[in-house]
C-alpha cells in the first residue's frame, strides 16, 4: 500500500483512482464493507483504490473540548486500513486552512488534480468542504463536470444484532464501539470491529506491586494509544515487539486495594516457558494489548493475601477464556 502524509507526496501522474473519504476510526465492520466496495469498484475500472483520511480527527480541530476519544492510534489505523486491500492511503493533515476549502476547491485540487479520480465512493449522508456545505448532490454535479463517476453506497452496509434490551439490529459505527468500551463490553466491541480491541504503548516502570505479589506486570505508558475500556480485569493478549503473542490477564484502573495509585493499564503475561521467566524483560518495548473478555470489575480487598488469591483466580479464568477464544468475530 502506498502511504502519503501530504498531497504533494503523491507522485505526478498517479492514478487513475477510485476514492473514498472518511476518518475510519476503528476500521470497524461498516468501514470494512465500504472499503470492500471501494476495492471492487477500483478493480472493475482498472484503477487504484485510494482512501483519503485525516489526522488529527476534524473534531479535535473544530471542537476539541467535545471531540470523541479515538478508538485507535494512527499507526493501528494505517496498518488496519492496509489490511483491507486498498492500494493507497492519503492521510491529510487536518487544519482550519484545509477545512476552509470550498467543495469545488477540495474536489478539484485533491480528487481530480492530485489523484486523477475516476470514481468517488460515498454514502447518502456525505458532507464535505467549507462548513460541510457539499453533499451528495454537490458531488454528483462536480463528477459530471470534472469527469468522474459517483458511486453511492448504503449506510455502511453492515449491521449486527444488538445485545441490549432494545433488541434488533444496529448499524456498525465508531460510536457503538466507544459505548461498548465505556461499559467494558470488549466482546461486543470485538463483534463490531471484527477483531479484539487493542491498545499500543511503551512498557514503563511502575510501582512493582505486582512483582512483589508474584504477578509482575507490563505497565503501558500514559501516552499509549487506543481507547481505554472501563476499569476491571480482562482476559487478553500481549503482543511484544517481536510480534510474539502472549496470553495475559490485563488490569485497567487504579487498584482500589492500594491508596495513591493512578489509573493505569497493565498486563500480566501467563504461562511463559520456565526458561523465559527470569529473562523476560519488556521495559522500553512498544507492545500491543488486546482485550478479549472482561472478567470482573475492580474491587477493594482487605489486604494483599485476599488480592493474591483473587489474582490466582483471574489467571485461571484468563487461561480458560483464551483456550476457547474464537478467532472469528460475528
Amino acid at each position: 500500500m502506498f502511504y502519503w502524509r501530504d498531497l504533494a507526496d503523491v507522485p505526478e501522474g498517479f492514478g487513475p483512482a477510485v476514492i473514498t473519504i472518511g476518518n475510519f476510526d476503528g476500521v470497524h465492520r461498516g468501514h470494512q464493507s465500504v472499503l470492500g466496495q471501494l476495492v471492487a469498484a477500483a478493480r472493475e475500472r482498472d484503477a487504484a483504490a485510494v482512501v483519503i483520511s485525516f489526522e488529527p480527527h476534524p473534531a479535535q480541530v473544530h471542537r476539541p473540548e467535545s471531540a470523541p476519544e479515538l478508538i485507535m492510534g494512527l499507526q493501528d489505523r494505517v496498518e488496519t486500513l492496509a489490511d483491507t486491500g486498498i492500494d493507497g492511503l492519503l492521510m491529510m493533515h487536518y487544519t482550519l486552512e484545509l477545512a476552509a476549502l470550498t467543495p469545488e476547491e477540495f474536489v478539484q485540487s485533491v480528487l481530480v488534480d492530485g489523484l486523477r479520480a475516476k470514481a468517488v465512493v460515498i454514502g447518502h449522508d456525505v458532507r464535505f468542504g467549507r462548513g460541510n456545505s457539499g453533499d451528495l448532490s454537490t458531488m454528483r454535479t462536480l463528477g459530471g463536470q470534472l469527469g468522474f463517476d459517483v458511486i453511492v453506497i448504503d449506510d455502511y452496509g453492515s449491521s449486527l444484532q444488538s445485545t441490549t434490551a432494545a433488541a434488533g439490529e444496529r448499524r456498525c459505527s465508531s460510536t457503538w464501539v466507544r459505548e461498548a468500551l465505556v461499559d467494558g463490553d470488549v466482546t461486543t466491541a470485538a463483534r463490531i470491529l471484527g477483531r479484539p480491541h487493542r491498545m499500543r504503548g511503551v512498557v514503563v516502570h511502575g510501582a512493582a506491586r505486582g512483582r512483589a505479589l508474584g504477578f509482575p506486570t507490563a505497565n503501558l505508558s500514559p501516552d499509549s494509544t487506543g481507547f481505554i475500556p472501563a476499569d476491571g480485569i480482562y482476559a487478553g493478549w500481549l503482543i511484544d515487539s517481536s510480534q510474539v503473542r502472549w496470553p495475559a490477564a490485563i488490569s485497567v484502573g487504579s487498584n482500589p486495594t492500594f491508596e495513591g495509585v493512578s489509573r493505569q493499564v497493565e498486563a500480566h503475561v501467563i504461562d511463559r516457558p520456565q526458561e523465559e521467566v527470569d529473562v523476560f524483560d519488556l521495559y522500553g518495548q512498544t507492545v500491543i494489548v488486546e482485550f478479549v473478555r472482561r472478567l470482573r470489575g475492580m474491587v477493594a480487598y482487605r489486604g494483599p493475601e485476599a488480592l493474591i488469591e483473587q489474582m490466582r483466580l483471574d489467571v485461571n479464568q484468563t487461561r480458560t477464556v483464551l483456550s476457547t477464544e474464537q478467532r472469528t468475530y460475528g
